[in-house]
């Protein structure tokens, strides 16, 4: 039995050969694994599909849901973003709890220790038997065989049981692992994958008896290549980066000036802290109108104006507006509350320019005008000389009349 304190921030579930093996349906040894993520201690975890190599049940690694198990109705074991250790039934819906999310989940077969009492005959009932490669449940609960448990005590320290053996030769029935733990103050204890599945190591060691014959050489054991493991590893921050707010140090969050709390989450208030600009209360910050952050040291983003920097502002024609009040700072040539007025000088300026346009003739329409008269003159000319030859040529036709008297006619 192996005792682990502070398992929210020493104990992982791992996937085997590390993240994305569940999804490539890979099995490693319980060595490999651990060598990869620097286990101090470490022991297989959740069961496998024999056929596919596929991971079977719930699996949650470091805060990853790597597999949804939709409900099925096997013992789990969890840990809670707050620490809180899980042992027993969960629904798909509680698999899935944002409110207060997993960050290390995995399935195991029978609920060996409930409430500190034996519940395998009510686990034999209750759960599912497709995570065990057995034709009759009962036969999986009573044979002998090497066993990996876990469980946790009264002082909450989660507890790590192996057992070496050899299926139907030696090694623990359930009943008797069972018993074990439950002489030894363990509280609630679920079990998990065991037989030649069976693992243990230590500082990347395997201090326990593989249970199966070596290929091709029969004269050796060697470890059975699993699924998911229970890593037990140094103290790591949670989250690793202490929020953005601090340094990880042997586990511990060292918090930067202002920040305080095992994560660096919570923001501490000094009256230095607020500037200028803020007041400081137990909540934080409470900054004056038109400046915002957690020092009140930032003025509101453009647009933007007041109280909680939430007010809009509403100039025209390009104008900026107060940071604290809202009021308009206009261009050049603009006037009123908004911007939106003209200065009369501009006005005047427009209409100058207007009469001036008026005035003055394009080059366009100058010639169009030159061309104009000359067309007019032309015409007016052609007009004249006409109408001097009708009139000579009307005289040119005229008669003249003789005077002639009586006589001479007669």
């Amino acid at each position: 039995m192996t005792f682990v304190h502070d398992p929210l921030r020493t104990v992982s579930v791992l996937e085997p050969g590390g993240p994305g093996g569940c999804k490539r349906n890979h099995r490693v040894t319980v060595q490999e694994t651990a060598e990869t993520a620097g286990c101090l201690y470490a022991m297989n975890a959740g069961f496998f599909n024999t056929t596919t190599d596929g991971c079977l049940g719930n699996i949650v690694s470091d805060g990853r849901l790597v597999r949804d198990g939709r409900g099925v109705q096997n013992a789990q074991f969890g840990i809670r973003r707050d620490g809180t250790l899980v042992f027993g039934y969960l629904s798909q819906e509680d698999v899935l709890d944002q409110l207060n999310p997993f960050v290390q989940l995995v399935s195991g077969v029978i609920w060996l220790l409930r409430d500190g009492e034996i519940n395998i005959n009510q686990s034999l009932k209750a759960e599912c038997n497709k995570l065990v490669d057995r034709e009759v449940f009962r036969d999986f609960v009573d044979l002998l065989s090497a066993r990996t448990a876990v469980g946790h005590d009264a002082e909450g320290n989660l507890v790590l049981f192996h057992v070496d053996g050899q299926t139907n030769e030696r090694g623990m029935d359930l009943w008797e692992v069972a018993e074990f733990l439950k002489k030894n103050g363990v509280i609630n204890a679920i079990n998990l994958d065991g037989g030649g599945s069976s693992s243990f190591v230590i500082n990347g060691t395997l201090v326990s008896y593989p249970p199966d014959i070596c290929k091709p050489d029969s004269r050796w054991r060697c470890a059975r290549p699993v699924s998911t493991v229970l890593c037990v590893h140094q103290r790591r921050c949670q989250p690793a980066n202490c929020n953005g707010h601090g340094k990880c140090v042997d586990g511990h969050c060292r918090c930067q000036d202002g920040w305080q709390g095992d994560a660096c989450d919570s923001f501490v208030c000094h009256p230095a802290a607020c500037g200028p600009h803020g007041v400081c209360t137990p909540g934080g910050c409470v900054c004056d109108a038109g400046w915002r952050g957690k020092s009140c040291s930032k003025k509101c983003l453009p647009g933007y104006y007041g109280v909680f920097c939430r007010q809009i502002c509403i100039c025209f024609n390009g104008a900026s507006c107060n940071h604290v009040s809202g009021r308009c700072r206009c261009l050049p040539g603009f006037h009123g509350n908004f911007c939106q007025c003209l200065v009369e000088k501009m006005i005047t300026l427009q209409t100058q320019q207007e009469d001036a346009h008026r005035d003055t003739l394009s080059p366009s329409e100058q010639t169009w005008l030159i061309i104009t008269l000359a067309l007019a003159l032309f015409l007016l000319t052609r007009l004249t000389l006409h109408s001097h030859w009708v009139r000579r040529r009307w005289c040119s036709c005229s008669y003249s009349f003789s005077q002639l008297t009586l006589s001479d006619v007669s």
